[in-house]
């Protein structure tokens, strides 16, 4: 009995529809054989088209039954992908995201997903970004809902947190037009030298097809606990930093300087440890002029450390976040203190509304939540 040979995938995100549009409607002229699934996000559901050179194979507007538009798109996606690799027809599959979907959880149940990776092979993640723009995108404070992209009423994200999201998982990174200088060191600041950007109207989409970062997906700058500085040289105003320290975070310091440490235009990655959450592993993520923060587990011997990689453009901010991070540092006393007092009651730290309650004998909680700062 014939088996149907497994269905190559690459995942195109961006924060731009037009520009989401154009890089995968070329895929129909290069790639014989390719089949384009895209999803939007409509005002009365998800929309879903199948289309490939021949045109519009199926145009569908699923339902939101949910309100985590993330786990409704899982829903449909994961099925449709597994009809499409079952019928046999295509050659290659190009997933178009909705616009301003962090792609990471679909990525990781396409990649979880034990049947269809018996027919399916993800092959990497393409973003797509508007040259002229994306430093602002980036590193400015506009908001989703401010240009109509929002998933939702309640939906808060900024661009750049988005964005930012994209590029961590991208393994290549097409450019609506010629990125400047200044535009391309940045996105090497974040990508890592590795990531190729090219520009959007001299890529052949036989490139968004191949196998992108090796046919490897490490997702490695997305891991809060393997962030790292890349090895780029802080050039044409670009610059990142790296903080780290053994030492915790006070966390009365920390929440007093927490703008200063956080907020701005700055991307910024990684892990910490607070004085009264010694076994928590608290993420730290920022861009588009806002911060996050949350649980992500608990450390493991030998791993506890604070650890943050942070880029701007600006030299005054660097000296900012330098000397409120040094500030934050609590002293081996503080500590000594703080570990003493583990045994009688709890106590509030303030972090309580977004990692949840301190228990001093877990130190951790699956818990999780946000600090947003303007």
């Amino acid at each position: 009995m014939p088996v149907n040979p497994v269905l190559p995938i690459t995942l195109v995100t961006s924060v731009h529809p037009l520009q989401r549009d154009l890089a995968t409607g070329a895929v129909f002229c290069d790639v014989p054989g390719a089949v384009v699934l895209r999803y939007d996000l409509l005002p009365d559901g998800l929309r879903r088209v199948v289309s490939d050179a021949a045109g519009i194979v199926e145009d569908v507007l699923v339902p939101l039954e949910h309100a985590c538009l993330g786990c409704a798109q899982r829903e449909d996606v994961l099925p449709t992908v597994a009809a499409i690799a079952a019928s046999g027809r295509w050659s290659d599959l190009v997933l178009a995201l909705p616009v301003a979907a962090d792609p990471a959880p679909l990525l990781a149940a396409l990649c979880a997903e034990e049947d269809l990776r018996e027919v399916v092979a993800v092959r990497g993640v393409v973003a797509v970004v508007e040259a002229a723009g994306v430093v602002e995108d980036l590193l400015g404070d506009a908001l989703l809902s401010e240009r109509s992209t929002a998933s939702g009423d309640d939906d808060e994200r900024a661009v750049g947190e988005v964005l930012a999201q994209q590029l961590d998982e991208a393994d290549l990174v097409v450019a609506d037009g010629i990125p400047d200088e200044h535009a391309r060191t940045l996105l090497a600041h974040l990508c890592g030298p590795a990531v190729p950007v090219l520009p959007l109207d001299r890529v052949d989409a036989t490139q968004l097809t191949a196998p992108l970062g090796g046919g490897h997906r490490t997702s490695v700058r997305a891991d809060p606990l393997a962030v790292h500085r890349p090895p780029v040289t802080d050039t044409c105003g670009v610059w990142t930093t790296e903080l780290t320290s053994a030492h915790t975070l006070h966390p009365g310091r920390l929440l007093e300087r927490i703008e200063d440490l956080g907020a701005g235009r700055l991307r910024a990655r990684g892990t910490f440890r607070l004085t009264t959450r010694p076994g928590t592993v608290c993420e730290w993520n920022g861009a588009g002029g806002q911060l996050s923060i949350g649980v992500s587990g608990t450390w493991r011997p030998g791993e506890r450390s604070t650890h943050l990689v942070v880029t701007g453009t600006d030299p005054a901010d660097r000296r900012r976040v330098r000397a409120a991070f040094a500030d934050v540092l609590a002293t081996t006393r503080e500590e000594a203190a703080a570990q003493a007092a583990d045994g009688a009651v709890p106590g509030e730290d303030g972090f309580e509304a977004w990692l949840g309650p301190r228990d001093p004998h877990v130190s951790a909680h699956p818990s999780a939540g946000s600090f947003v700062a303007e």
